[in-house]
């Protein structure tokens, strides 16, 4: 089922059933629950002692959730290792907002472990804190291929899982009832920038990608919105080992070849050798690059004034005026004295959506929450937001940007070019080819 029936049709029953219980005021049901940021009251089920559904009798009264475990499991080593402190930064962050906000009746206990940057670590870490630490809700990753695995673990072991990596099939062909994604994916960035890339850039296009799930996700993604401009001319595809040493060799062959721009389906360390390696081979003076993540705060970083006059897609940059943004910065200017991240606001706010999700349903259970959460409108740093009924995936904006230097310092800034909304961003849910 490619559509939002099966989901769409548990909630709106959930939701029928509390609306009707609640104004018939049967025995078992329990005061109010505070809504997401709204406050608003939603009746909630009591769980009587030990939630196993008997009959409760007397005076209703109300289960507190109590602590809630949640397995936070980041690539602290290996290739994503540079952009997991900023990730591990905004988890932090969201567990003090959570244990120290009136709006949520628990407090969350975190379990911190290392995925290594490897699927099988983060599948066995994942098992660790579920089976070990008693961690019912998970968040991890930045490689898709990890993220990957953890999904099926999520949904094996009855785990909600927020992914913390961009590939499509993580909310796509591979998505399940207990993976919920508040990270940007590629196709959303492939909404903003591909047919603008086109028709702003050029359209004689080479693509270079990391070949592994996120990189091919990128070429399918950005390849698919650019034909549908009518005028793509596909020059080139060369492809790359994950945390590869040397790219001279495929700059060469795009420099050598009629390229107008190169897409490039990379990040992190990948990507910020690409750029110096490009800068030295005076590729961007032939080619407009154009990269999925050059936006990236340890990108632009790591890679200086090489980084600059490239086009990018753009998933987060403090300087937002979203939803809840600005108090989010001053949080983590005050914690960790500097700004957030792309990877710090989907450290902060998968945590915080998923914890808006157990207070709407009133319990840990995560059979319970996942009845909940799909559609629920809640509070962002992005604004309103919610988890697409259909696939799991936020519906958050998109920017395409350009690296440039401001005048000041050897880190070049981004300037916002163009935004588009949640809403528009987003594939059709028959285009994702998620089944729920």
């Amino acid at each position: 089922m490619s559509g939002n029936g099966g989901a769409s049709e548990r909630n709106a029953s959930r939701r029928s059933f509390l609306k009707v219980v609640g104004a018939s005021g049967i025995a078992g049901l329990a005061g109010c629950v505070q809504g997401t940021d709204d406050s608003t009251p939603t009746e909630t089920p009591a769980t009587g002692d030990g939630g196993d559904g008997g009959t409760v009798t007397g005076t209703p009264t109300t289960e507190p959730i109590g602590t809630v475990k949640w397995g936070i499991i980041n690539p602290m080593t290996g290739a994503y290792s540079g952009l997991a402190p900023g990730q591990r930064n905004g988890n932090k962050l969201a567990v003090q907002y959570v244990n120290n906000n009136d709006e949520f009746e628990f407090e969350i206990e975190p379990v911190f472990e290392d995925t290594g940057t490897d699927p099988a670590t983060g599948r066995r870490k994942a098992k660790k804190v579920a089976e070990q630490d008693g961690a019912q809700y998970v968040f991890g990753a930045i490689s898709s291929s990890v993220a990957l695995g953890m999904n099926d673990f999520a949904e094996q072991n009855k785990v909600i899982y927020t992914p913390g990596a961009a590939a499509i099939p993580i909310t796509g062909a591979n998505c399940n009832d207990y993976v919920f994604r508040f990270e940007t994916n590629t196709a959303q960035i492939a909404e903003a920038c591909a047919k603008w890339t086109v028709q702003n850039l050029g359209s004689k296009v080479w693509f270079h990608i990391a070949d592994y799930a996120y990189g091919k996700s990128v070429l399918a993604e950005w390849r698919s919105r650019m034909e549908e401009t009518g005028n793509l001319e596909e020059v080139g595809v060369s492809r790359s080992k994950l945390g590869a040493g040397s790219f001279e060799s495929y700059i060469s062959q795009i420099a050598s070849s009629e390229a107008e721009v190169a897409v490039l389906g990379m990040t992190g360390g990948d990507l910020i050798k690409f750029f110096k390696q490009a800068a030295n081979q005076g590729l961007k003076d032939q080619v407009n690059l154009m990269a999925a993540t050059g936006s990236f705060a340890v990108v632009r970083g790591a890679g200086g004034q090489a980084t600059a006059d490239t086009w990018n897609g753009v998933r987060y940059v403090p300087k937002v005026q979203t939803g809840d943004n600005a108090e989010f910065v001053q949080m983590y200017q005050d914690a960790y004295d500097g700004v957030p991240d792309n990877f710090a606001r989907v450290g902060y706010d998968s945590i915080r959506m998923v914890a808006r999700g157990i207070q709407e349903a009133g319990t840990a259970d995560p059979d319970e929450v996942v009845e909940v959460l799909p559609g629920l409108e809640m509070q962002t740093i992005f604004g309103t937001n919610r988890f697409r009924e259909c696939d799991h995936q936020a519906m958050n904006p998109v920017w395409v940007g350009k690296n440039a230097m401001t005048g000041t310092g050897d880190v070049p800034g981004v300037q916002l070019i163009e935004q588009v909304a949640g809403e528009d961003a987003i594939p059709p849910c028959d285009e994702v080819n998620c089944s729920l």
